[in-house]
């Protein structure tokens, strides 16, 4: 991770650096993307309104949950009001990176708009010397990941006819690649130890609703071990 953080700095080998830090997300979203293609076409809509909404969309898991919505026939307010649920986090994720979004209103607004968790997580461990553009090109990767494979699952959804099942492991195996490399990037362990016990207490008290109460315990001991390190300094 060391040497690609240097490549960066330097110009020559930048591309080289931020395609092999998309590379990761690219192994989840193309096979992810390919399964919400799939499915999308085969609820009956036409194969290139799938590969459309990822283009426009770009939401990962409140694209998965649109489709089931549609199929239940759920209307277009309950839809929205779901979707702002499930990327309600978001709102977090971008409190925390407001420091080092561009000013320039067309690359700042495009990383708002495109900041899914692996964007995130690729985001937040670029070194600090890393340029407006270059941040630009990792969130424009990703997003062309999910969009090709969304196009292949439509392409797949269109002709055939059995559906595909046991590929969704991707979801949960992408985010143990990113969870690594964050933790490689910061040699941070806090976090990870943090987001583990919240889970196990979330689940012993609340097992139906575990991942949302772990998410706020995480949250509340983030900010107060924020304060206690600032106390501590």
């Amino acid at each position: 991770m060391s040497r690609i953080f240097n490549s960066i700095a330097t110009s020559k080998h930048s591309v080289v650096a931020l395609f092999s830090l998309s590379v990761p997300v690219a192994m989840g979203y193309v096979p992810l993307g390919t399964v919400y293609g799939f499915l999308f076409v085969q609820s009956g809509v036409a194969w290139w309104i799938p590969p459309l909404a990822s283009l426009l969309v770009f939401a990962g898991a409140a694209q998965f949950m649109a489709v089931s919505l549609l199929a239940a026939g759920a209307s277009a307010s309950e839809i929205v009001a779901a979707t702002f649920v499930i990327n309600l986090r978001h709102i977090f994720y971008g409190l925390s990176l407001l420091h080092k979004f561009p000013s320039g209103i067309w690359a700042r607004f495009y990383l708002i708009w495109s900041l899914t968790d692996e964007n995130y997580s690729i985001l937040t461990t670029l070194p600090p010397f890393a340029t407006s553009a270059q941040m630009a090109w990792v969130a424009m990767l990703n997003h062309f990941w999910w969009v090709l494979g969304t196009l292949i699952g439509s392409a797949i959804g269109a002709q055939a006819t059995h559906a595909f099942t046991g590929i969704d492991f991707s979801l949960a195996a992408l985010f143990a690649v990113l969870t690594v490399e964050q933790w490689r990037a910061t040699g941070r362990t806090a976090p990870i130890f943090i987001a583990v016990v919240s889970y196990a207490i979330a689940w012993w008290l609340l097992p139906s609703q575990a991942l949302l109460v772990s998410i706020g315990m995480s949250l509340v001991a983030g900010v107060v071990l924020k304060r206690y390190q600032s106390t501590e300094i």
